[in-house]
């Protein structure tokens, strides 16, 4: 791990942690009040709710105990995010025309991440990704799957929540789809078929 994470933690989101995860994503919930719940929810629940309807939703999912992701912490504070589930409880995303289910396989997805701007550029997204497979893997997931912006790594922060490709593909995960110039389906199989 690069030196400016070697004091790094990284714990699944719980309601004792619910109010670390708000100071991580501020007031705003990250980006326009989405706290999380863009693949979770039809588009017109979403708009309808964003914001404080938002934050509660995924709330709610924390304290049912529900899988939601986990959280980064860098010398004691929050300052990462990476929102990792089965894809079955993002309502969204099974919706997707775009990223429809590749065949009938059992997987967990990364559909988000949300960095800390201090903490950007260093490493940060290549150890959440490495966690979330641990994480996936110790809740009997066989085949994680993500969904990334190919890019040079010059794009912004914002079109990139879904993660970068090259930081997947440097942890393992295989090219299975791909929904547009750059869009790759990704996936790592973390067990062989039974």
């Amino acid at each position: 791990m690069p030196e400016p994470l070697a004091n790094l933690e990284i714990h699944p989101l719980t309601p004792e942690r619910w109010g670390d995860f708000e100071t991580l994503f501020g007031p705003h919930g990250a980006y326009g009040g989405c706290w999380c719940m863009w693949w979770r929810l039809p588009r017109s629940e979403f708009s309808r709710q964003q914001g404080e309807g938002n934050r509660q939703g995924l709330k709610a999912l924390v304290d049912s105990g529900a899988p939601t992701g986990l959280l980064a912490y860098l010398d004691g504070q929050p300052v990462g995010w990476i929102a990792l589930a089965p894809r079955e409880d993002y309502a969204a995303l099974e919706r997707s025309r775009v990223l429809k289910r590749v065949d009938d396989q059992p997987v967990w997805s990364i559909v988000c991440f949300y960095v800390h701007r201090k903490s950007r550029r260093k490493g940060m997204m290549t150890a959440l990704v490495e966690a979330a497979l641990a994480h996936a893997a110790a809740h009997g997931a066989r085949i994680v799957e993500a969904y990334p912006h190919d890019t040079d790594g010059n794009a912004p922060p914002v079109s990139t929540y879904m993660g970068n490709a090259k930081v997947f593909r440097k942890a393992g995960f295989v090219e299975v789809a791909r929904v547009g110039p750059r869009h790759p389906v990704l996936r790592k199989y973390l067990s062989p078929d039974p």
